[in-house]
This record gives C-alpha cells, sequence and structure tokens, in this order.
C-alpha cells in the first residue's frame, strides 16, 4: 500500500480531547475541559437560520460567502476592533480553525518556521505540524503569561515566516496592553514576518480592551475570528478571515479546493448575530466575568495557586504541589473526583505543573470543581510526604 503523508503521520493529537473523550464516559463528571458556552445560540439568531431553510436559502454562495455578511463583518472589525478593511478583506470560513489554515498554508513554504505561544491552543501546534512547518515555540510565564518582545526576536530565525500570537489568550485568559502589541507589530515589520492574529475572544474582555496588530500592521496581519465563542454558536461552524485585500482573494482561491462555500442557511444566522441585538453578548462576557470572579475566590480559599485572567473564559491552576504531572493529576483528579480539566502541558511544555479550567460551565459546578481539585491536590501531597 503506498505510504501516508508523514507530516500528517506526525502530527499530534490534542489533549483536550483525550481528557473530553474520557469524561463523555463519565455522567457523573464535573466537566470543566472544554471551551463551549453553556449558554443556548440566542433566539434571533437561531430564528434566522430557520427562515433561511423556509425561504429554501440552502444553495453555494460565493467563497467568501454571503455580500451582506462580509459588509457586517467588515463593520464589527471596525466598530470592535478599531481596524478599517475593505470588503475585499473579508472572507467567511467554516469556523476560526478554517481561517487559521487557510492563513497558515498561503503565507508560509514547507519547513518554515512560526513562532507559536507556549502555552497556546493545542491546535497551533497540529496545524503547524500537518503543514510541514516548523515550530518555535516562545514562553508565555506568569503571572502576566505575555512574552517579551526581545525575546520573540531571539528565537526568530532566518527561516521563520510566522509570528501566531492570540488574545485574549486560550489558555491564558491574558490581554496584553496596547504598547507590547504595538512593539510586536514594529518587530515584524523588522524581521519581516507575517502576523496570524487569532482573536476568537475578542469580545469576552474583562478589564480594558484587547488590541488588533492589524491597528499598527495591516498589510502584514491576518486577523481570525469566529461566531463560536462571542454567539454561543460552536456548533455551527462559522468565522470569518480580516486581511489586505492582496492576501484576502488568495485565502479565497484555497478555500475553492477545500470548501466553496460556508452553509447558507448558517451565513444567514451570522448576518443576524452581527447585525441583531448585542445584548446576548453583554449578558454572556458579564456571566463569564462572575465565574471568573468566583473561581479566583473559590481557588485563593482553597490554598491552589493561580492568577487574574482579563479575559476569554478560561484559568489555569497550578497544581505542581501533587507531586504528579500535570497530565498524570488530571487523570488521577478525573478518576477519583470525577472532574475533567485539561493538562497543562496539552498546550505546551511551559504549561508544566497547571492544569486548565473552563468557566463555561455553571458558578456551581465550577466552585465545587474548585474544591475538589484543591481536595485532591491536599490528598497527594501528605501521600507524597507520607512516601
Amino acid at each position: 500500500m503506498p505510504e501516508l503523508n508523514p507530516d500528517v503521520l506526525a502530527t499530534p493529537g490534542s489533549g483536550i480531547r483525550d481528557i473530553m473523550n474520557r469524561a463523555f464516559a463519565m455522567p457523573d463528571a464535573i466537566r470543566l475541559e472544554v471551551g463551549e458556552p453553556s449558554f443556548p445560540t440566542p433566539e434571533h439568531i437561531r430564528r434566522a437560520a430557520l427562515e433561511a431553510l423556509e425561504a429554501g436559502r440552502t444553495r453555494y454562495t460565493p467563497t467568501a460567502g454571503l455580500p451582506a455578511l462580509r459588509e457586517a463583518a467588515r463593520d464589527k472589525v471596525r466598530r470592535i476592533n478599531g481596524v478599517e478593511r475593505p470588503v475585499e478583506g473579508v472572507m467567511m470560513t467554516p469556523g476560526a480553525g478554517g481561517g487559521l489554515y487557510l492563513a497558515l498554508r498561503t503565507l508560509t513554504r514547507p519547513g518554515e518556521g512560526v513562532l507559536l505561544p507556549d502555552p497556546g491552543w493545542a491546535n497551533y501546534a497540529s496545524a503547524v505540524a500537518a503543514l510541514g512547518l516548523r515550530a518555535i515555540p516562545y514562553p508565555l510565564r506568569p503571572p502576566a503569561f505575555v512574552p517579551d518582545p526581545g525575546e520573540l526576536a531571539r528565537r526568530a530565525d532566518a527561516a521563520t515566516r510566522v509570528l501566531l500570537v492570540n488574545f485574549p489568550s486560550n489558555p491564558t485568559g491574558a490581554v496584553p496592553e496596547a504598547d507590547w502589541v504595538e512593539a510586536v507589530a514594529k518587530l515584524a515589520a523588522e524581521r519581516d514576518l507575517w502576523i496570524v492574529s487569532d482573536e476568537v475572544y475578542d469580545q469576552l474582555v474583562f478589564e480594558g480592551a484587547a488590541t488588533s496588530p492589524a491597528r499598527f500592521a495591516p498589510d502584514r496581519t491576518v486577523a481570525v475570528y469566529s461566531f463560536s465563542k462571542t454567539y454561543a454558536m460552536t456548533g455551527w461552524r462559522l468565522g470569518y478571515v480580516a486581511a489586505s485585500p492582496a492576501v484576502t482573494p488568495w485565502l479565497v482561491r484555497l478555500a475553492e479546493q477545500v470548501w466553496q462555500s460556508v452553509a447558507e442557511p448558517t451565513q444567514w444566522a451570522g448576518l443576524a448575530a452581527l447585525t441583531g441585538d448585542q445584548a446576548a453578548v453583554d449578558a454572556m462576557r458579564d456571566a463569564y466575568r462572575r465565574r471568573r470572579d468566583l473561581a479566583l475566590a473559590t481557588a485563593r480559599e482553597a490554598g491552589l495557586t493561580t492568577y487574574r485572567p482579563r479575559g476569554a473564559f478560561y484559568l489555569m491552576v497550578d497544581v505542581s504541589a501533587s507531586g504528579l504531572d500535570d497530565r498524570a493529576f488530571a487523570l488521577d483528579l478525573l478518576e477519583n473526583e470525577r472532574v475533567a480539566v485539561v493538562p497543562g502541558t496539552a498546550f505546551g511544555a511551559e504549561g508544566r505543573g497547571l492544569v486548565r479550567l473552563s468557566l463555561a460551565a455553571s458558578e456551581a459546578e465550577i466552585a465545587e470543581g474548585i474544591r475538589r481539585i484543591a481536595r485532591r491536590v491536599r490528598s497527594r501531597a501528605a501521600e507524597l510526604r507520607g512516601a
């Protein structure tokens, strides 16, 4: 039989999915491992999809997306992200993952380097491996989880082509100040790097605001967005890319070979999301902020070491006192306390000793889950002292 692509064979599996699959078999488990909003998709968005189906809007659309939806996304990027893009620079994708794939595939050649956050969303490293690219991790360390631009410069070599950034961050919730973003944009210009900016959580910021690198480096920034987190639309698989009109047509050309067009009813739902009542977005963000505050108070009361995330809906907790590595602790916690969390090393080597909690669960589940984590850390630590 002919051989399979070795780059695909070398692609690592998701450490998040590993825990998810195990937790599925435990119906009594508290699920703090997956970044899935606990809220339903707002009613007016669901209604728009139903109306599209009833009207027979179930056909191919332009690969870049419905013109009205692209215009609405352009307006949102101007209003929320402070970046001016012509509609020709905006295209729809089947989730943010599709946009990241297009960007990495279009901006690089096999063997070139991509600077990746560590810890960072596990799919970054997987996509880089599958595309035959070279991952260059850059460390995000507590308490700020924001890298020194000088360290980024030291890690980039002559074959580095892309700097990937993600703020608000998954898994840390970090949000850098605007002057840091400006410094990174300047670095990208000096080193002639593309910037791929994952801005999926751009509207889930609790203090301050997220700043897009496209404000300082519009021609070299490809920004990726999603409806999944902002509008609780994870299962709809809808995202979009905003970039220079010199870049986006080539992303569209590649998309023609992969998915042709995003499902039409989903796009009408997306149009309703962007142009309709935004009260649900504010309500969900306020709920995540309350959950963040509850999680911090509970963790500190229980003696767990953590920090204050400014965005997204995640919290990294230090479990190194248990004496177990983070993956062993996550598996032990699931088996003995029925709490599912993601080991920090699923997001990179700098996640060692940490676990990620998703704050997309209910307040009761978050508080109880953290208490059980603390109990298991103390129990394992006591066993370690007695060994």
